[in-house]
């Protein structure tokens, strides 16, 4: 199935519903992510997509879980379509909970979700909360609503198989607007609760737009749009080297002694090298 997100309305309720079992894949792949890091990174990626897609063009959103538990800090950041981000141990074990599950609210712990949307012509505006159980859906569920205000229900998921690949994820979004009825609001949380694990019906085939013609059953459901979602690294050769270039000119002579000089992305795990002429040019420019 295609990484697809889809925004729908229904009776003054914003519904989004996402499958991003390909990019999550991706993401954890390059992370070289265990079981438990797996899923904390793609609910984190699921979360921050849906939290975007709530923004205008240009806008983007960072969603930070800063926990004791093994896995430190899990850190999406999403813009428009694309979204990044990282498990600070992405080598983090822990047994299953007795359901059988992934063990995530133990592998994140205790401590605070930390939210950061970068508004067009504004400052960037940071809230943040305790984390409620740090399963990451519960969590955005309860930021929502003790820092913004806005009443919400947040479903992310991710399986992970035996050999550690991930075979589905994806995660839905329903968020009151101003005006919309107790009825409705009571019609959606009967919904929900009746609603198999996300991933569940994202393993039989189901795609972001029938999830959510499921969650709105009963009420008049209009589907907006559906756009393709990618993981995707803002960063570049060409953009680290421009970072270099804002050291001061002690640590840049400082790197321009060695042969070669390397500059680690921790969003996407990719490493640049540079070599000492071009640091020298830096050096130069100033």
């Amino acid at each position: 199935m295609e990484d697809v997100l889809t925004k729908a309305t229904a009776e003054g309720v914003r519904i989004y519903a996402l499958c991003t079992t390909n990019l999550v894949r991706e993401a954890t792949q390059k992370h070289g992510c265990s079981h438990l890091a797996s899923a904390a990174l793609g609910r984190a990626m699921n979360g921050a997509l849906l939290l975007a897609a709530t923004m205008k063009d240009g806008e983007r959103i960072s969603v930070r879980f800063k926990g004791d538990g093994p896995l430190g800090e899990v850190v999406a950041d999403a813009e428009g379509n694309s979204v990044r981000g990282y498990v600070e141990n992405p080598d983090a074990f822990l047994p299953l909970k007795a359901d059988g599950k992934l063990d995530v609210g133990g592998g994140i712990g205790a401590g605070n979700i930390i939210v950061t949307r970068y508004l067009q012509n504004a400052e960037p505006f940071t809230g943040y909360c305790e984390l409620a159980d740090g399963e990451i859906a519960s969590d955005l569920t309860k930021y929502l609503y003790v820092s913004e205000q806005t009443p919400s229900s947040v479903a992310l998921g991710v399986l992970v198989d035996k050999d550690g690949t991930v075979t589905a994820s994806g995660g839905f979004f329903i968020q009151a607007m101003p005006g919309c009825s107790e009825e409705v609001l009571a019609k959606l949380e009967e919904n929900v609760s009746l609603t198999p694990y996300v991933t569940q019906l994202l393993e039989i085939g189901y795609t972001p737009e029938k999830i959510i013609e499921i969650l709105g059953r009963g009420l008049d459901v209009d589907i907006k749009e559906t756009i393709p979602v990618q993981f995707k690294c803002r960063c570049s050769r060409e953009k680290i080297l421009a970072a270099l270039g804002n050291l001061d000119h002690a640590s840049l002579d400082e790197l321009a002694h060695d042969e070669v000089t390397e500059a680690h992305c921790q969003f996407c795990n990719t490493t640049y090298t540079f070599t000492q002429a071009e640091i020298q040019g830096l050096l130069n420019k100033e």
